[in-house]
């Protein structure tokens, strides 16, 4: 594969200053105008996403594996064996229902049937829909490889408590990254951090108009789009035969 990858455990896991205090360094205002800038495009939700969405889509159908392993603008970090014969490609949004379920109930049976035996491996990439999605799936990110999993797989367990409208969803944000160790400094840092902010963004842009996804989940096990509910069975169709060889036709990674 083209892409070098990092295997991640499937655990869950100011401004001026008054009264007499020195003024903020230069540098600091650098960051708190920046960080006010991408925050502000964060807290304007599914409206910011709807205004920048690209109509030239790609074609819903399968796609060649070589396309979708080509290394994208963020590294792809994968759970299960990256020498696996089958890799699932899901595009999921932080605050998508849909795909909460899946990582609460479907991936524990992929995992302890696929992922675990070694059969195959899963790569999660940001789709976010809203501008909360993209702060959580950049909290995600600066847990750092090892911690990506764990902390979707907390946010996506717990999505119905911080998933709300406005700054009341940032601020129950930082509750959940309080609890997954960030200071308050290091989660202000994290979301005004615009080279990763625009490489979310652009992974997101470059699975909408070359490979088709404009809903979450979305899921291509070896480049084949998967159809159906998102159910186990779905998965054990493109998958049912010997994962040694890829009986079902797709090319092995």
């Amino acid at each position: 594969m083209a892409k070098s990858e990092k295997t991640a455990a499937a655990k869950s896991s100011g401004g001026a200053a008054a009264g007499g205090q020195e003024a903020a360094p230069a540098t600091n205002t650098k960051f708190l105008i920046a960080g006010a800038v991408i925050l502000a495009a964060l807290v304007g939700g599914i409206y910011w996403w709807a205004a920048s969405g690209s109509t030239n889509k790609g074609e819903k159908g399968d796609v060649a594996v070589e396309e979708l392993m080509t290394p994208g603008p963020l590294e792809d970090i994968s759970l299960g064996k990256a020498d696996a014969p089958y890799t699932i490609v899901e595009y999921a949004s932080m605050t998508c229902p849909h795909c909460a379920q899946f990582h609460k109930v479907v991936l524990p049976e992929l995992q302890a049937k696929y992922i675990d035996t070694g059969q195959a491996r899963l790569i999660l990439r940001e789709f976010p829909l809203d501008g909360l999605a993209m702060a959580a799936f950049m909290l995600a990110r600066c847990a750092g490889p090892d911690r990506y999993y764990p902390m979707v797989g907390a946010l996506f367990e717990t999505q119905q408590t911080w998933a709300v409208p406005g700054t009341d969803g940032k601020e129950k944000l930082r509750l959940m990254a309080k609890q997954a160790g960030f200071s308050n400094e290091k989660f202000e840092q994290c979301l005004a951090d615009k080279a990763l902010f625009d490489k979310i963004a652009e992974t997101r842009r470059i699975a909408h108009e070359k490979f088709g996804v404009d809903s979450t989940p979305s899921f291509f096990i070896n480049g084949k789009r998967l159809k159906g509910e998102h159910q186990l069975k779905d998965f054990e169709a493109l998958m049912g035969g010997d994962a040694t060889s890829g009986t079902d036709g797709s090319a092995s990674q």
